[in-house]
């Protein structure tokens, strides 16, 4: 089983993350930062916020649905809020998306909000809203289950240091996943923590028996050359022992968001 993780920056290299995407070819797809626009078309779009402006294609979700014909794909909002074609405004959503192969079964799973509520009338205050997504699988092939969470994690403009917030973050995603994962089988939880490697976050995960691959392996970087800022770690996958690592990379190349891909092979 091939597992991916990545945050999708919105779409901003659009072309490079659709050819990516479609090659790599997972059975789980992990995106955070999609968004979505039912009954449009797709296209390019600008995020404002206090005097930013971001290219976003308004409709990912559809476009990398098109791109995985093979794959369900379960979209997961936490806010709702304006875009902007020129003059014109769009109304998008935004939040994470999932994509499973169709030929593994989802017998279980779980969404929730990891810090604060749905927002409907706008893209809400900082620190925004952030919720995860935990799925329980079924393979026929291999006649076995593993559950496998991802989180966007809170995005505080003070830094990526440990606070109450993101504590309380960690503890609702343990929540999330208890819900769904029995306890006796694989689990995967992965995800833009939005936290450096020595947070406590992965003390309280650890709970559950988890343990950071990215760290473990000794890597320093899961930015690409489009990030500008110091503070090389955002992503993480973390297992429980039961899972049998193939292999597991921070892929370099190609550069299909300001975020690498995290990818997980499972023996």
């Amino acid at each position: 089983m091939r597992i991916i993780s990545l945050n999708a920056w919105g779409g901003r290299l659009h072309e490079a993350l659709i050819g990516y995407v479609r090659q790599a070819d997972p059975d789980v797809l992990c995106l955070q930062e999609v968004l979505r626009t039912p009954g449009t078309s797709c296209g390019w779009s600008i995020y404002r916020d206090a005097g930013l402006e971001l290219p976003q294609r308004f409709n990912l979700f559809t476009e990398i649905s098109t791109a995985l014909p093979g794959h369900d794909g379960f979209f997961c909002p936490t806010s709702k809020g304006e875009l902007f074609d020129g003059d014109t405004v769009i109304v998008a959503e935004f939040g994470l998306a999932t994509f499973v192969r169709k030929t593994h079964f989802v017998i279980a799973q779980g969404l929730d909000f990891v810090h604060g509520r749905f927002s409907a009338d706008g893209w809400g205050e900082h620190p925004r809203p952030r919720n995860a997504h935990c799925i329980r699988l079924f393979s026929h092939e291999h006649a076995s289950t593993i559950t496998i969470a991802h989180m966007h994690g809170l995005r505080d403009p003070a830094g990526k240091g440990d606070t109450a917030a993101r504590d309380e973050q960690a503890v609702a995603l343990i929540r999330l996943i208890e819900r769904v994962w029995p306890g006796d089988e694989r689990l995967v939880v992965c995800g833009d923590f939005n936290v450096l490697p020595d947070s406590s976050t992965f003390t309280i995960l650890a709970r559950l028996g988890l343990s950071d691959l990215v760290t473990g392996y000794g890597l320093v970087d899961t930015r690409t050359s489009y990030y500008l800022k110091q503070g090389r770690f955002a992503d993480y996958m973390l297992v429980t022992p039961e899972v049998k690592v193939a292999k597991f990379e921070v892929v370099v190349a190609p550069e299909v968001s300001d975020h690498r891909a995290l990818l997980l092979d499972i023996g």
